[in-house]
């Protein structure tokens, strides 16, 4: 059930109204049965899983607590806290091993034997990776160590903190939510508000914006290109590579945003996943706005316990590297995008290297940081920066990647910047310059973020008559405008697919 579908506007005000009639001591149940249905309308067995993987960090959490409390002297206590916990990983890892990078694992070693003339006789199995999953395998071990670093007590009610790990409006593509903020929130019963209701909604109406008028009619260009980039050459690559970063922000924030507007219908703050990351003046800043609750993640649970950047700089870049190249898999199993995450951790590695020379050259040039064209000029090279990268995440493979780019860069048709041939790549001039326009708007709302201006609190601070006629107006805007399919059915999430 998408986001984007004629069936999620039916399923939850359906699921709202009821979860504000019935008692407050069922609500959470009424949650949890809404979720798996929701992630059901998927692939019903796949439920399994989810429910798997909810027993298995429940049962860990139950353990850690009771170890805690047990006469066993301390050094006992921790070393069988550490086994639990290192159970609870391998087998959530496990299955999410299975079902993600299995075959990728396969092939990968019958190539490299192949080169010794050692034939590999392991099967290849017809695996449909179940959607979310990488999202609440993440969420459902940060609780396993969350009790382990008694950051919370464990939770007792098995269908309470089944619904954490499930929780409809974050479930299959984030934010990646911690325990100790989306937890302690659903075991509180939640009255309806208003002004929170309201609130929601707005945050709502800005994630179907990104998602139906700017993702998907950027996609319609961007996959006409790169699914025939060997006829669509140089400048064509080039503007559809720039086009895919606007494409996967607004994909992605546009979900995390739905997610966070349904929620707040729902009483339950979760936490913003972007924040403005292309306004960025290096790519160290864009990694902090950019997919928050998984860089988070991977900052506290894999980065810190490597050891950070406690023991020196050499052992503070290699885990830096590690994280980016682990960041690569998670998103998925290719080499492809083993060398997008690799890319973005040299990026930052490199970027530390070189800023003792870089201040250098500000003081002798005196240069001023704080200035207009240096952030700007900063802005720019960032964004060049990832963009790159992202040729590697877009392509379906390694070797389409660098066939890309040697495009880009060896064949020379700026002509077609200005000629009307970009009119040709599944956008007609109208909605080309369309695209344009709303790109301009986002551009334009994230500037105000960035300085403290929240467009969404402006709108509702205006009299009543504004705030509804703008309201009735966005809906008749992305009911005209946006990409549907047929039904009002919109197109899947790039997330899903992680």
């Amino acid at each position: 059930m998408l986001f984007n579908s004629i069936e999620f506007l039916i399923f939850f005000p359906i699921v709202l109204i009821i979860y504000y009639i019935i008692p407050d001591r069922i609500k959470y149940l009424w949650l949890l049965a809404a979720s798996y249905y929701f992630y059901m309308c998927w692939n019903a067995k796949y439920a399994l899983l989810l429910l798997t993987s909810t027993a298995i960090t429940y049962i860990s959490g139950l353990l850690i607590e009771k170890i805690k409390q047990s006469d066993y002297i301390s050094r006992k206590k921790e070393s069988m806290k550490k086994w639990v916990v290192a159970g609870s990983f391998i087998l959530n890892l496990g299955i999410l091993f299975y079902f993600k990078y299995f075959n990728f694992a396969v092939n990968t070693l019958s190539s490299i034997l192949a080169k010794f003339s050692i034939e590999l006789n392991i099967p290849e199995f017809d695996i449909i990776l179940p959607v979310g999953i990488s999202f609440f395998t993440f969420q459902a071990l940060s609780y396993t160590m969350d009790v382990y670093r008694d950051e919370i007590y464990a939770e007792k009610n098995f269908f309470r903190y089944a619904l954490f790990v499930s929780f409809f409006p974050q479930l299959v593509a984030g934010p990646i939510e911690r325990s100790k903020n989306l937890l302690k929130q659903l075991a509180v019963p939640k009255k309806f508000n208003f002004e929170e209701a309201r609130d929601g909604f707005m945050i709502m109406l800005w994630g179907y914006f990104l998602k139906l008028v700017l993702a998907d009619r950027i996609a319609v260009f961007v996959d006409t290109v790169y699914g025939d980039y060997k006829s669509y050459t140089g400048c064509y690559l080039i503007v559809a590579t720039m086009l895919f970063a606007v494409q996967i922000y607004c994909d992605f924030a546009g979900y995390s945003t739905i997610a966070v507007g349904a929620a707040k219908f729902l009483g339950i703050q979760l936490m913003e996943n972007f924040d403005a990351p292309y306004i960025s003046v290096s790519v160290a800043e864009f990694w902090r706005r950019w997919h928050i609750s998984l860089t988070s993640w991977f900052k506290d649970y894999l980065y810190i316990p490597l050891g950070g950047s406690r023991k020196g700089k050499a052992r503070k870049y290699l885990n830096k590297l590690i994280v980016f190249l682990v960041s690569g898999l998670w998103h998925g199993a290719s080499f492809s995008f083993v060398v997008w995450g690799g890319l973005n951790g040299l990026y930052q590695i490199i970027g530390e290297v070189l800023m003792p020379l870089r201040n250098r050259a500000v003081s002798i040039l005196h240069l001023n940081r704080d200035s207009f064209g240096h952030k700007f000029a900063s802005i720019v090279g960032t964004f060049i920066l990832v963009d790159f990268s992202w040729i590697f995440f877009r392509a379906d493979r390694l070797k389409e990647a660098l066939a890309i780019i040697k495009s880009m860069y060896t064949v020379r048709n700026p002509w077609i910047l200005f000629d009307g041939s970009l009119y040709t790549c599944g956008l007609d001039e109208k909605n080309f310059r369309f695209m344009l326009v709303a790109i301009a708007i986002l551009i334009g709302v994230d500037i105000c973020k960035r300085h403290g201006i929240v467009i969404r609190k402006v709108i509702l601070g205006q009299d009543y008559w504004f705030r509804w006629v703008f309201i009735a107006l966005s809906i008749a805007f992305l009911l005209t405008f946006g990409i549907w399919g047929p039904n009002y059915n919109g197109a899947n999430f790039i997330y899903f697919q992680f």
